[in-house]
């Protein structure tokens, strides 16, 4: 079963793949954010699960030391657009620990049976 991560920068996509693996999980981070194929996640490695993270603006410019706007986060939201709308879990990633999110996503693919290799 493999999975993979969308969502804006700094949401925590590679994170959480590698969190994920390590619990015995095929996961891999897709930069869709950065491309304007919105079918982008898709042509890359044919998804059985699509894991979507949200993230503020205040949070990315934290965790990268950044200083972008929120326009550039709305225009990283609009290219991931159709990845959003077909996502099987979201999770905002703002009040959350790696590990949290991490327990999330976790939780969601034992409820629905989706066990590690």
């Amino acid at each position: 079963m493999r999975i993979t991560i969308v969502g804006p920068c700094a949401a925590g996509k590679s994170t959480l793949a590698r969190n994920l693996q390590a619990r015995g999980y095929d996961a891999e981070d897709c930069a869709q954010e950065h491309s304007g194929v919105q079918t982008m996640w898709l042509q890359i490695g044919k998804p059985d699960m699509l894991i979507y993270l949200d993230v503020s603006i205040e949070n990315i410019c934290q965790r990268l030391k950044v200083n972008w706007e929120q326009a550039y986060l709305d225009e990283m939201n609009r290219r991931l657009t159709h990845a959003r709308q077909h996502a099987h879990l979201a999770i905002d990633t703002n009040p959350l620990t790696p590990l949290q999110v991490c327990d999330r996503a976790t939780e969601f693919l034992r409820a629905i049976g989706i066990l590690p290799q």
